[in-house]
């Protein structure tokens, strides 16, 4: 398992504890999370099944970081939670600076991650899809057959050499 497998499993399980708090100790999350408002149960409760969501595409992703559609999804619940925890704190006021910074390191250095990750990716097929998809007409071309690139470029109609 690649090393951002490895931290997506541990971000998923620590968010276990979010869960735990929201269903059976609201009084906790209020302290660690929402601490300049008050909550009711059901805000808990919805906090808490929110956050099973976003650990469970944690730890599926963990073991599906080839599933472009799974690793986007996982993906833009750090951005949604880091615009929803910034939202609470700047326009709602229900959270004190001490605890965005605690929630916002998590999101920020996931978002973080997955940015690089993809831009070393797109660096590393640059190279691959302007040689092996080079093409004179729509019925020729050069391309390997074990490459990742191949249905990119036979969607475009290139020949296999």
């Amino acid at each position: 398992m690649k090393a951002l497998g490895w931290w997506l499993m541990l971000v998923g399980f620590l968010r276990l504890a979010s869960v735990w708090f929201g269903f059976f100790d609201i009084w906790a999350l209020r302290l660690a999370v929402f601490s300049n408002t008050t909550m009711t149960e059901v805000h808990g409760r919805t906090f808490g099944v929110w956050t099973l969501l976003t650990c469970t595409l944690c730890v599926l992703c963990a073991f599906n970081l080839d599933n472009k559609p799974l690793y986007l999804a996982t993906f833009l619940s750090f951005v949604y939670a880091l615009g929803h925890f910034l939202t609470e704190y700047l326009i709602y006021q229900t959270m004190a600076i001490a605890n965005l910074t605690t929630v916002g390191i998590f999101a920020v250095s996931a978002i973080g991650q997955n940015l690089q990750l993809e831009l070393v990716k797109h660096v590393n097929n640059l190279d691959a899809v302007a040689v092996e998809c080079t093409s004179t007409g729509p019925s020729q071309g050069f391309l390997k057959m074990d490459n990742p690139i191949t249905p990119y470029c036979k969607n475009r109609g290139l020949m296999f050499h």
